[in-house]
């Protein structure tokens, strides 16, 4: 009976330690979920009548996520030259004020959120052609896997 005793708290002792050495502690978990989670840009392009609704969102840390209207989110890290050339994008960024909706049916809306701030326009400013432009082929290419 003590043989039997001690082997079941022998094994419980090794699958506590194996399971300690194999899970990463908490506080980097956390740590990398919320470096993950900080955006560092985002772009929503919303409306036509083809009703386009596709949203890119590159976090500071050099992930981004993209999604479309219909379909799942799918996630993909920049490369280093990537993230330099976007952030070197995001410092001639000059965001402004919203623009109003123009009358007809036909417009897309995109919408930049930076910096804790939010625009809206329906025609690209000078300083927001490359930041968009840039989002919409990090967003092609991870929704579509379209490398060019």
């Amino acid at each position: 009976m003590d043989m039997r005793y001690a082997r079941i708290v022998s094994v419980s002792v090794l699958v506590a330690a194996q399971c300690a050495l194999s899970s990463p502690p908490a506080t980097a978990t956390a740590t990398t979920a919320k470096a993950e989670k900080k955006p560092l840009v985002e772009l929503r392009e919303q409306g036509g009548f083809a009703g386009l609704d596709n949203r890119v969102t590159v976090y500071t840390n050099g992930c981004a996520r993209a999604t479309r209207r219909t379909g799942p989110a799918v996630t993909r890290c920049l490369s280093d030259g990537e993230l330099r050339e976007l952030r070197a994008d995001l410092k001639r960024l000059r965001l402004g004020r919203s623009q109003a909706q123009p009358p007809g049916a036909d417009f897309i809306k995109y919408t930049l959120r930076h910096k804790g701030r939010k625009a809206t326009r329906y025609t690209l400013p000078t300083t927001w052609v490359p930041v968009v432009r840039r989002l919409q082929n990090i967003h092609r290419r991870a929704t579509t896997g379209v490398s060019s």
